[in-house]
């Protein structure tokens, strides 16, 4: 028999390239639904969830920078890139039987609902998903950034970070076969060894309101729901006991 969940509510931050699968660019269709299964699969184990998802499969705003677009200006395209990236997922959610609301930091009244703290709240009380988009609205943060603002204010027990690879390495290890993998880390490790897991603002956020970050491989099927049980190939980032 399985365990039960670990956390009551958690945030799941996904990034923009999690959806391309195996194209280059642009949203795998068959992954969006595939990763919109793994939520479901999450939500019938009873956990409230909400997500911030990334826009680097469509705009990235560095990339932009070093194209001469102006940063804000860049920051802006690539806001909008999350918002159809949730788009995309709040059809896929709805399509297997998940009621789901996409809330935006820069209103859009026509395509989704503005953020507002207290309705994303009860929506999650509802069993609804919440999908946050267009980061935190302001130009110069990541969406790393945003989802560690938006677990602390929606009381979220736990950030779960999917990637590309089972948890937290010393070195990219896609290019460095010898990297440590890690099973436990402090926020202030993290820091201190400048490991690329979440930009230092979205750690030290985390670490201010004592959230646990779980970072696990979003292309391991079914790990989403293991990883909330305690089962699975995670590392999980929190304050020393």
């Amino acid at each position: 028999m399985s365990r039960a969940p670990l956390y009551k509510r958690v945030l799941l931050k996904l990034s923009g390239e999690a959806l391309m699968g195996d194209r280059s660019y642009g949203i795998d269709q068959h992954m969006v639904e595939r990763i919109a299964n793994e939520i479901k699969a999450v939500r019938a184990d009873g956990v409230q969830v909400c997500a911030v998802i990334g826009g680097g499969n469509i705009f990235r705003g560095i990339a932009g920078v070093a194209n001469g677009i102006d940063r804000t200006s860049a920051d802006h395209m690539g806001m909008l890139a999350t918002v159809m990236n949730s788009i995309a997922m709040q059809n896929a959610l709805e399509h297997v039987g998940v009621d789901t609301r996409v809330q935006s930091a820069i209103p859009m009244a026509a395509v989704c609902e503005p953020y507002i703290r207290r309705r994303a709240i009860r929506h999650m009380e509802k069993g609804r998903v919440v999908l946050f988009a267009a980061g935190t609205g302001n130009p110069f943060f990541t969406t790393d950034t945003a989802a560690a603002l938006r677990a602390a204010e929606m009381n979220c027990d736990a950030l779960l970070k999917g990637t590309q690879v089972n948890g937290v390495y010393s070195d990219d290890p896609l290019k460095n076969p010898t990297a440590t993998r890690y099973d436990h880390l402090s926020y202030l490790e993290v820091l201190s060894r400048d490991l690329k897991v979440m930009d230092a603002s979205a750690i030290s956020l985390c670490r201010e309101n004592h959230i646990p970050i779980l970072v696990f491989s979003i292309h391991e099927q079914g790990e989403f729901a293991r990883v909330l049980r305690g089962d699975g190939n995670f590392t999980i980032i929190k304050n020393e006991e």
